[in-house]
């Protein structure tokens, strides 16, 4: 079983997430466990402060160490594996990919720790942090969404979560080829049809109507992807 634990001031946002959809059915399966920590829990009483003005001067607030810390340790104590990846959505980042997402569903203890306000204290990336990742550059209020979208790119490539592993095998980037054009029942609606050779039973042609098409939507959309795919062609 993967253990995926999640830190966060905003306990809430995650346990509504982890209970639906394709997460909620890994955890019905028993191939993911998922433990959200409460980060007030670990911080000192009786105001249970994780937040604090930054030295040096500069506007908002930065999470203090001392919660994070403790919530890693009693992780760790409580475990039997000390191999633990543990990532940090930032913008400032590694930016996140298929390659990344492949790489770390490979992993059996995974912590995500979801920042907030302007920052978190710089030891927490020195000391403990594994793994960087940012989901574009943008920026968004915590770290909740971003460690979903991780989580769920993840999760996803876990064997057993999918019905069928060719469902993610086929996905957009894993193969540095954008997904092709999907179909399904009515054969035609608003006198628009559904292409005949997706009708005609000739798989092998078939095959090679999804390639041509991934090859011409990468190559219009994602010219980085389709010369990244060139070059491993060639």
């Amino acid at each position: 079983m993967i253990n995926i634990y999640i830190l966060t001031p905003f306990p809430d946002v995650i346990d509504a997430i982890t209970k639906n959809s394709i997460l909620g059915r890994a955890v019905k399966k028993e191939i993911v466990l998922f433990k959200i920590l409460n980060l007030f829990d670990f911080a000192d009483p009786p105001h249970h402060k994780i937040d604090d003005y930054p030295f040096g001067g500069g506007k908002g607030m930065i999470l203090k160490p001392e919660p994070i810390f403790r919530a890693i340790e009693s992780i760790k104590k409580n475990s039997l594996n000390e191999d633990f990846r543990i990532v940090f959505p930032t913008p400032d980042g590694k930016l996140f990919n298929q390659e990344e997402a492949i790489e770390l569903s490979s992993n059996e203890n995974i912590i995500f720790i979801c920042g907030h306000y302007k920052g978190i204290d710089d030891r927490i990336r020195q000391q403990l942090i594994t793994d960087e990742i940012s989901i574009g550059d943008y920026i968004v209020t915590g770290g909740e969404l971003p460690a979903m979208i991780i989580l769920d790119s993840v999760v996803r490539l876990i064997p057993g979560v999918l019905n069928t592993y060719e469902s993610a095998a086929t996905d957009s980037f894993m193969s540095d080829l954008l997904d092709h054009p999907h179909y399904t029942r009515p054969e035609e609606y608003r006198n628009l049809k559904v292409p005949q050779i997706l009708l005609s039973g000739n798989h092998g042609k078939i095959d090679e109507w999804k390639i041509q098409k991934r090859e011409e939507k990468t190559k219009n959309i994602r010219q980085d992807l389709w010369e990244k795919y060139l070059k491993k062609e060639s």
